[in-house]
């Protein structure tokens, strides 16, 4: 034990001492010029700021800063005026994972653009019918916007005249050369530096395409030496090479090839370093990001260990360490909007989806909610800008690039109770015909063939124009007394029967978008219904001598207009944790190709979201519709019943019973849902439904009686790469039986 003892203080004496600020060989000279040279290293490059907490702490005054990558990012900053206390409030408190995958907020994006992000799992581009891989998973423009706030009120594009002196390297993709970027906008030259290849697509400044300069050279060394430091501090956070028992994938093995030569290249860069500092992080990856806490104490910790040196180099500094710190702009007054660019979008189109005055203070937030939503679009690869204060105002230069892919490929499958399974495969075509226009058209192949088709063309605030044509069909065992209920089929020896249901619509609209969430418009309407089976057997007098006889239960042309109102704020559509819903729609029922009575349909529904507790929020709704009119056209009632999120005409799922059981010409329901995030995407789920539904429900108080119809339901969903996945239990007193059902992926 006691020599266990002295050992244990022997090692702790060699390290006091090896940190001791006397090995520090200072320039004789009396002017001393630091200069910081910050590597990349992904996530890993967090640690830089804990570093400079503590050479903040020693009052150690920095002379210039050097990046590559991360280290370009947290160096940029840094140099542009924040503090290294300000740069851990900011990446602790940011969302990695919404920054990378360019996550839009659903608020951003028109009520087309949200059907298109919540319909597909796959997405490839198809340009001029050749399939191509994107440039980058992400466009990197959430990061560019981050970066952009914080650097908005830079009034310099020399970064030498920032208050610390700073250069950045980046990658020429196209002359296959490291240069340094000393001069510009701040913003785009740190984005061009952290431009992982594949992970984010290049940055396009001044007609050049830039990605990460750590390709090259991920640790610039030399070109501090260059601008006249004498004294350089180096912190490298690059990987190391693995051991053989953790190359397990060839995503290893490629990261292990590419760390070669930054290996190699890293004996010499160490003789030119006056202070190496190489953190502890060999635990993390480039994509650590959600232990960023840990990865900037871990930077802390090694730059504790280096206090003494840094209080030795301060020492020599001449003049009082001012600590600088900047304010982040929180709102602003946009006073004119310049457009820096070719693109064949008009300005109009750009201006009506940035969607701000420029004529009052707004939060900094609505700026960059104007630019998500241009984003949301796909219409732009990249959308750059800066701000220019001008008399307590700020003159905007936006520079949008437009997306050269205008076809896309895009997949997806399902399964459910009703459709079963599905397979999607979706044609997409922009600019068709007009720069703004979109043409949709699904294909979906499985036990229940069905297409979508969508053309819109897109003018902002004023009014859109679209076209609409879809065939569906889906099949389900019911009771025979709903038959009888929706149709003129008389008593037969039968309990229940197959119902197959087609329908084939077709509609013009025109709508105006009051907000990204809300919408309004008017239109036409062609439909087609059709229900029918082959359960029944003709009596003898009808037989025809077919294997399959169809019994025809409704065939009907209906022709329409319409009205309608719809507001979605909702977060999520399917696991919403704040916002509202809202929806209202009447069509009117003219008898031009079918002889019926001239009938109309009014349907309202209303749904608040919103938390109650941490991890844990509820979702309340009410619906109603009903028929006006004499005429009584089954195909149209509405049919209560079964799990769903895409339905059609007026089916509306109902918890607790089967679909189809329950059919009226009105309804009422109510809705309580209860949602416990216990881990990260994983959802624990309660409802509770209620619903009285009968013919002409609301010709008296008969809708404000107790529900007659009334459902439970427990359920596990996850967020998945495919889409939602749900499995729900569910039981009603009245049916004295349990219903199961189960959904895999996104609904269309």
């Amino acid at each position: 034990m006691t020599s266990k003892i002295l050992l244990l203080s022997f090692l702790l004496s060699w390290a006091s001492f090896a940190f001791q600020p006397q090995d520090i060989i200072l320039p004789t000279n009396d002017t001393l010029k630091v200069g910081l040279v910050l590597s990349g290293g992904g996530a890993k490059g967090l640690a830089h700021i804990g570093v400079l907490k503590k050479i903040e702490e020693a009052n150690l005054r920095i002379d210039y800063i050097g990046g590559t990558s991360m280290g370009a990012i947290v160096g940029g900053l840094y140099a542009s005026g924040f503090s290294a206390n300000q740069l851990d409030s900011i990446f602790r408190n940011t969302n990695f994972q919404k920054l990378i995958q360019d996550e839009l907020p659903r608020e951003s994006m028109t009520f087309f653009e949200k059907q298109e992000a919540e319909r597909y799992a796959l997405k490839l581009n198809f340009d001029r019918f050749q399939l191509k891989l994107p440039s980058g998973i992400s466009k990197g423009q959430n990061i560019y916007n981050l970066l952009a706030q914080l650097t908005a009120r830079l009034q310099t594009k020399d970064f030498t005249q920032l208050p610390i002196p700073f250069f950045c390297v980046v990658t020429n993709i196209e002359t296959g050369k490291a240069e340094i970027l000393d001069h510009g906008n701040l913003a785009e030259a740190i984005s061009a530096s952290g431009s992982i290849p594949t992970l984010f697509q290049p940055v396009q400044i001044d007609n050049q395409i830039y990605v990460d300069g750590g390709v090259l050279n991920n640790y610039p060394v030399e070109e501090m030496k260059r601008r006249g430091a004498n004294f350089i501090i180096g912190v490298d956070v690059q990987d190391s090479l693995m051991t053989r028992e953790n190359l397990k994938s060839g995503l290893d093995i490629f990261t292990q090839v590419n760390n070669f030569r930054t290996i190699n290249v890293m004996a010499p860069k160490r003789q030119l370093t006056d202070l190496y500092i190489q953190p502890d992080i060999d635990e993390f990856t480039v994509l650590s990001f959600e232990d960023g806490a840990k990865i900037i104490q871990k930077g802390e910790e090694v730059g504790l260990q280096f206090l003494p040196a840094f209080q030795k180099i301060a020492a020599r500094q001449d003049g009082q360490i001012q600590h600088h710190s900047k304010s982040i702009i929180d709102s602003l007054q946009v006073s004119s909007i310049a457009i820096e660019s070719n693109s064949a979008y008009p300005r109009n189109y750009i201006t009506g989806k940035l969607n701000f005055p420029t004529d009052e203070k707004i939060a900094f937030k609505r700026l960059n909610t104007g630019l998500n939503n241009l984003s949301a679009t796909d219409n732009f690869r990249k959308i750059h800008y800066n701000l220019k204060e001008i008399d307590s105002a700020f003159a905007l230069k936006l520079k949008v690039y437009d997306n050269n892919t205008d076809a896309y490929l895009r997949f997806s499958a399902h399964y459910d109770e009703l459709y079963k399974t599905s397979v999607l495969v979706n044609y997409t075509k922009k600019s068709l015909f007009f720069e703004n226009d979109h043409s949709s058209l699904d294909l979906i192949l499985g036990d229940n063939l069905r297409y979508n088709f969508n053309y819109y063309i897109d003018k902002g605030k004023y009014w859109s124009i679209g076209l609409n044509s879809r065939y569906n069909r889906f099949a389900d065992d019911v009771n025979f007394e709903f038959i009888q209920q929706n149709s003129t089929i008389q008593n037969a020896e039968i309990n229940s029967l197959r119902l197959l249901v087609e329908d084939f619509t077709n509609q013009f609209f025109i709508q105006t978008r009051v907000y990204n969430s809300t919408i309004f418009g008017v239109g036409a309407e062609f439909k087609h219904l059709e229900a029918s089976t082959n359960t029944l057997i003709p009596d003898e007098d009808s037989a025809t001598g077919n294997d399959e006889f169809v019994t025809q239960i409704e065939n009907q042309d209906l022709t329409s207009v319409y009205t309608y109102f719809k507001h979605d704020s909702f977060d999520s559509k399917y696991f919403p944790k704040q916002g509202l819903f809202s929806e209202i729609k009447y069509n009117l029922y003219l008898p031009i190709v079918d002889n019926y009575s001239e009938f109309s349909i009014f349907k309202a529904n209303v749904g608040v979201a919103f938390p109650i507790a941490s991890n844990l929020s509820t979702y309340l709704s009410l619906e109603g519709g009903g028929t006006i009119g004499s005429d009584n056209v089954g195909g149209l009632n509405f049919y209560l019943g079964g799990y769903g999120n895409e339905t059609i005409n007026n089916f509306r799922p109902f918890f607790g019973y089967d679909f189809f059981t329950i059919s009226a010409n009105s309804y009422l329901k109510s809705t309580i849902k209860l949602d416990y995030e216990f881990i990260k995407k994983n959802h624990l789920l309660g409802y509770v439904n209620y619903a009285n539904a009968d013919n002409n429900l609301y010709s008296s108080t008969a809708w404000l009686d107790a529900p007659e119809f009334t459902g439970y339901a427990l359920g596990y969903g996850v967020e998945t790469i495919i889409g939602p996945i749900n499995l729900i239990c569910s039981y009603s007193p009245e049916v004295n039986k349990t219903e199961w059902y189960i959904s895999l992926g996104y609904w269309f």
